[in-house]
């Protein structure tokens, strides 16, 4: 597996869209900060730009620089472990791209427990774009048979795992209220 972590990060560093395995559905990722990679791999999916999109993280160390401060019960609620993913809906700051954020004025942001994506984050040494793969309002590919029936060769690497998510995509939660924005069932 290590070998086919590196060629996910080599394809990441060299600006490509990748398909990786997740505890929820398998995801579409890239280089948070390439805009190109991003712009891309929204235009596969056929989404708005104005939607933003999610960051996937081994570690909450790895998102800080895009969220402004967060108090400490808010990080424990957060970082806590929960039955079901949960991604969590922050302020960020001002600098994060338009391309992350959407028109919001928050980033929604999961940490990972996928032991593949968590060996990928880490490899890569910071979060990534996770988005699940589908083309918008259709449902997720979830195997890996299925993201290269879905994207056509349009992907720099598919990156397999034996170990399946849940099938479902994650719950979305306002991280400052705790309401649900998304469910997942």
């Amino acid at each position: 597996m290590n070998w086919h972590i590196r060629e996910a990060v080599r394809r990441l560093q060299d600006g490509g869209v990748i398909a990786y395995p997740t505890e929820t559905v398998y995801g579409l990722g890239c280089d948070p900060l390439n805009a190109t990679a991003v712009l891309h791999l929204i235009n596969l999916k056929q989404r708005r730009i104005e939607q933003g999109l999610i960051l996937v993280a081994s570690h909450f160390e790895q998102l800080e620089a895009y969220l402004c401060p967060v108090p400490a019960a808010i990080r424990k609620r957060v970082t806590g472990v929960s039955k079901q993913p949960v991604t969590w809906v922050l302020p960020c700051h001002e600098h994060v791209p338009v391309w992350l954020r959407g028109k919001h004025h928050t980033l929604a942001v999961r940490l990972t427990t996928h032991p593949v994506s968590v060996a990928l984050c880490d490899r890569w040494g910071g979060p990534l774009v996770s988005s699940s793969t589908n083309i918008h309002n259709r449902p997720a590919a979830l195997t890996p048979l299925a993201v290269r029936k879905t994207f056509h060769g349009q992907l720099d690497y598919i990156l397999h795992s034996t170990q399946a998510g849940s099938n479902q995509p994650s719950q979305i939660r306002d991280a400052l209220s705790g309401h649900v924005l998304r469910d997942n069932g």
